[in-house]
Formats: structure tokens, sequence, C-alpha cells
């Protein structure tokens, strides 16, 4: 009777790592790469992929360095009503949810990153004032308190239309 060491032996498989036979890697669908089965499923053609994933990552990236550097050139006043307009916004499209009407679903995400964007840049400008946390959480209270409600850009393009 032969034994086997434990550190010779794969946890998962009683084989031992030397021994190992490779097997051929398959995709999801349990295909060998295309080359057998592309003979058995004629519909199954090499489709062209793209030359590196990193080029759609740095288009991506490039837009939204171009939304910041946007947002940085804004006034802090402008970008304080653009997140109340957001908001505004935003609470509308919860508002369609819940009353089951047509709406994008992507909105709901692109606006929250728009308006943390837009929070994140506004915090930069206390930080660079030297405003520490505890004080700017002070100022954001008043800044809440002293936002007027009014109808988002939305509802006033739709008034003016009537």
């Amino acid at each position: 009777m032969a034994t086997m060491s434990l550190a010779a032996a794969s946890p998962l498989t009683s084989t031992p790592r030397g021994l190992a036979v490779s097997t051929p890697r398959t995709s999801f669908l349990g295909l060998r790469a295309l080359g057998a089965s592309a003979a058995r499923f004629p519909g199954l053609a090499a489709a062209p992929r793209p030359s590196a994933r990193g080029e759609a990552a740095v288009v991506r990236m490039a837009k939204r360095e171009q939304d910041l550097e946007e947002i940085r050139a804004m006034e802090t006043e402008k970008l304080e009503e653009e997140v109340v307009d957001l908001k505004g916004e935003l609470f509308l499209l919860r508002l369609k949810r819940s009353a089951r009407q047509e709406f994008k679903s992507s909105e709901f995400g692109r606006m929250r990153k728009r308006i943390a964007r837009l929070l994140t840049v506004r915090r930069e400008r206390e930080i660079e004032q030297g405003i520490n946390k505890r004080l700017s959480r002070k100022l954001d209270r008043k800044w809440k308190l002293g936002i007027v409600v009014r109808p988002p850009p939305s509802m006033r393009e739709k008034t003016e239309e009537e």
C-alpha cells in the first residue's frame, strides 16, 4: 500500500500535484474554444473581439474626466443649484417608479453619480478653504434648511409649454 504525503496531495483531489492532468479549458457554454465546436455548430462563427479591453475603459474614463473638469469650472452657487435640481429630478423619477409610469432605470444611477461628483467637488473646495469635517456638516445643515423648494427643470419646462 503506497502512502502519499499530505503536502504533495491537492486538497480537492487525491491526485498528487506533480501528476495533475491538465484538462482543456471550456467557455461558459461548456464548449471548447471554437476549434472543434465550430465544425459541430456552424452558427458559432468566431466573432471579432475588441483588440484590447482597456480601450473602452479609456474612453469612459476620458468622459468622466471631462465631466469633472466641467464641474470644477462651475462656481459654488451654480454647483449647489444643480445639486438641488438633480435631487428634484431624482424625486420625480421615484414618483414615476411608484406610479408605475415609464422611466429609464439607468437615470437613477446616472443622477446619483452626478450628485455625488458635485458634492465631492464642493467638499474639495471646503478642504482648500481649511473647513474641517465637523464645521462642514454644520454648514451643510444650514444650507439644506435654506434651500427654497422649487420644481426641477423638467417640471419648469412643462409649465412653460402650457
